[in-house]
């Protein structure tokens, strides 16, 4: 199969490998608390995915993603919230109804924003449509001026924490610091017990296989290529009557919408939703998931997710004093000794040994030898 098809060989070999992984090793093999952990860490494998075609694939670095995967994630925990703070299960608030950090701050009516929030479908839409026109916005204000390179990722950095501090200081509308806690229910049914946990586990799954799947088209289009072409030479696709500010526009906007998706999959998952996973610090992690796995790899990607989360999890368990050195040292040997991630070291180094395997496990034809191939001479 030629690279131009939807898969090529190895990349439906992966995709089938990642899939038996998540879906029968880990689930087999898990507890539900260690499962619902994996849970957790692939909601940034959604925002992973979206850095390979917003930076690798498009050569645009942000350093704000965290200001889409927090929009989403805050846009499914209104939901929650909304339906845990029915009139039953608030009365004892001096203002039913309303959720209890609004009472709190002194609020006596729930604000007009929030209202349309009373709908799953509206949610969903939201959940898509608020990231993304925010980062149609800011991609539209800045490539159509021509910003780029280290001054995007400054400006990203910027507005992540902007938007931490306006969470944060609107404590009365937002939960403040606390963010939104205690979400229990999705339309009556409780996302708290071990069943649910595996069957959001699945759900998850199967969304960000549809997100690579999406991914996939991307990079095999025609689009795709001109991403490609964009990053190496961007003028060069500028004066062959590209418009090249409509394309990084693109890239940004399916970043930051794959980005929400994983946000607010984060808060079915794991149940709240607050500001320490919007600002600054949050966003370099992300960025350092996608590059230990390999910006031009969407598998690698998410395999760079699992392993960066994974030693996180291990080393703050093992050595609570320790492991952000150890997580840095992570993140700096890989990017200077294999700068292309994970990806790049299975495609040097790997794949190539499989391949010459196979080749010489492959029967030869009746007659073949290799002195007859040395002198030149066809095999009878």
């Amino acid at each position: 199969m030629t690279d131009n098809r939807f898969f090529n060989r190895s990349e439906l070999i992966g995709i089938l490998v990642l899939a038996v992984f998540l879906v029968v090793v880990l689930p087999l093999t898990l507890d539900v608390f260690r499962l619902n952990l994996v849970a957790k860490y692939l909601t940034y494998a959604f925002v992973a995915l979206g850095l390979v075609i917003c930076w690798g694939y498009g050569g645009i670095l942000s350093l704000g993603q965290g200001v889409f995967f927090g929009l989403g994630g805050y846009c499914m925990a209104m939901f929650l919230k909304l339906e845990a703070s029915s009139v039953e299960n608030t009365k004892i608030q001096s203002t039913p109804g309303i959720p209890d950090f609004m009472d709190w701050n002194q609020i006596t009516a729930l604000p007009f924003f929030w209202k349309p929030f009373h709908s799953l479908t509206f949610t969903i839409a939201a959940i898509v449509l608020v990231p993304g026109i925010f980062a149609l916005v800011i991609g539209t204000a800045m490539f159509k001026r021509r910003v780029g390179g280290t001054y995007f990722a400054i400006i990203t950095q910027a507005v992540a924490a902007i938007l931490t501090i306006l969470i944060v200081g609107q404590q009365g509308y937002t939960g403040g610091i606390n963010g939104m806690t205690d979400l229990r229910t999705l339309k009556g049914w409780d996302i708290r017990p071990d069943h649910a946990k595996i069957v959001l586990y699945f759900f998850e799954v199967g969304c960000l296989f549809v997100c690579i799947m999406i991914a996939q088209f991307v990079r095999h289009s025609k689009l795709g290529r001109i991403l490609v072409a964009m990053r190496e030479k961007e003028d060069r696709v500028r004066f062959s009557g590209y418009s090249v500010a409509n394309f990084k526009i693109f890239a940004f906007c399916i970043a930051a919408v794959f980005a929400a998706i994983g946000g607010a999959m984060f808060a079915l998952n794991v149940g709240f939703m607050s500001p320490s996973f919007v600002g600054i610090v949050p966003s370099i992690e992300m960025v350092i998931y996608t590059a230990v796995g390999g910006r031009l790899s969407i598998l690698g990607a998410i395999y760079g997710t699992l392993l960066v989360n994974f030693a996180k999890t291990s080393l703050s368990e093992t050595f609570p004093e320790l492991w952000l050195f150890g997580l840095g040292g992570l993140f700096i040997a890989v990017v200077l000794a294999f700068p292309n991630g994970l990806a790049g070291i299975w495609g040097d180094y790997v794949q190539p040994r499989i391949d010459r395997l196979i080749a010489s496990r492959k029967p030869k034809p009746d007659g073949w030898t290799d002195s007859s191939v040395a002198d030149g001479a066809p095999a009878e």
